[in-house]
């Protein structure tokens, strides 16, 4: 069989492509990677198209078998990679034999780790995408995170060349981020000097944090509203509830809601936060659209010139 089987599917192990867009008006989330970043080269390396359906696996402890000779590549979170025992380097092309054993161990520094394989995992969509969504149950297998004896179909597809990516040109993961925050229109009814509590403190990443949001603790922020009337929700938005306490909401959040948002983090540090465990810091500087608009064109332009490299011998 060309597949790999879940020996152990360690803490949360989710299949995931790039997420399921444009499905928000009936309801549904757009799923996918919480590091595209790391997702991405994964699937580069291996030449894969960038859509591929591969694991996104939290804090380690996954263990495969494979059923077929194929080739893997692990990106992301830094953790021990071991094929049948040999310890094997991240970031980088790895032969894979039929019967050998891939053991993920439990992350070192950053959160979630990233297993593509060579023609990428063969899942069917469900609403344009494969992702995993494990509060609606849609994506994946069955809706449901990987357990023991799933079998993960791969799309059979020629070896690809064995290329690496310098550690030079590597993702760093740190226990603090800096989020860049876009202030959205609510962010007048939050009154001067309760802005500058919240661009001026430091928050505590608390264990209520998962693919949905980002619970934060630290000083209160108020605002003079409540409430609001439902609405839509971007990935990365701010809430503001009763409590003062910010919520980062992020690729499985609820489509819509009620709570005053102070702003909107900029896409690329959603990612970082995505990396960040409990217990790390989280800072937040206001930017303005304008400086959103050029970080993403130069992320986008120093992205174009990642050159991945032959593995070296």
């Amino acid at each position: 069989m060309t597949a790999l089987e879940v020996i152990q599917p360690g803490l949360l192990s989710l299949l995931q492509d790039r997420g399921r867009f444009a499905q928000a008006a009936i309801g549904l989330t757009t799923g996918g990677p919480m590091d595209p970043l790391a997702a991405s080269l994964a699937n580069r390396l291996l030449q894969n198209s960038a859509n591929a359906t591969l694991i996104e696996v939290s804090f380690g402890g996954l263990v495969l078998r494979a059923r077929t000779k194929t080739q893997i590549a692990v990106t992301g979170a830094t953790l021990p990679l071991g094929i049948d025992g040999k310890e094997q380097a991240m970031w980088s092309v790895i032969e894979v034999a039929e019967g050998e054993e891939i053991n993920l161990g439990f992350s070192e520094t950053g959160c979630r780790s990233y297993l593509a394989v060579r023609g990428g995992f063969d899942i069917p969509d469900s609403f344009g995408s494969s992702s995993t969504v494990v509060r609606e149950g849609i994506g994946g297998l069955n809706g449901q995170r990987l357990t023991v004896g799933d079998e993960l179909p791969i799309h059979a597809v020629d070896a690809a060349q064995e290329l690496w990516l310098p550690p030079r040109m590597r993702p760093r993961y740190h226990h603090r981020a800096t989020v860049r925050v876009i202030p959205g229109y609510q962010y007048a009814h939050f009154p001067r000097l309760e802005q500058r509590r919240f661009f001026g403190s430091e928050y505590t990443v608390t264990d209520r944090c998962d693919r949905m949001g980002y619970r934060l603790e630290g000083p209160a922020i108020a605002c003079d509203i409540q409430g609001i009337l439902s609405e839509g929700i971007a990935p990365g938005a701010i809430q503001i509830p009763a409590d003062g306490q910010p919520i980062a909401l992020l690729n499985d959040r609820q489509t819509i809601g009620g709570y005053p948002k102070i702003g909107c983090a900029l896409s690329l540090d959603c990612a970082a936060l995505g990396q960040l465990r409990p217990g790390d810091t989280v800072i937040f500087t206001p930017i303005s659209e304008h400086y959103a608009h050029n970080a993403l064109h130069l992320a986008d332009a120093f992205e174009r010139s990642r050159h991945l490299e032959p593995t070296p011998r």
